[in-house]
């Protein structure tokens, strides 16, 4: 998955764990991800990014990217 581009930060800048939940009220993250996601690789990032798109689905807060197909990479092996 090195061949990923950088992903960005989910933040929103509404930084405050709910207490129910223990989720950012702003992104969804846990306070581990949040901790994690600066020292993440990419294939973390995207498994992070992963588990935000469900839970916004959970809520019910989607947008037209949660929805929209995911472009797929041929493999290595498979190209040329």
């Amino acid at each position: 998955m090195s061949d990923l581009p950088n992903i960005p930060t989910p933040c929103v800048g509404v930084c405050t764990l709910e207490p129910e939940t223990r989720l950012c009220a702003g992104c969804l993250r846990t306070a581990m991800e949040i901790a994690m996601w600066p020292g993440a690789s990419n294939a973390e990032r995207l498994e992070i990014v992963n588990a935000l798109r469900e839970r916004r689905r959970a809520r019910g807060i989607t947008s037209a990217a949660d929805s929209r197909p995911r472009r797929r990479r041929a493999a290595q092996s498979e190209v040329g």
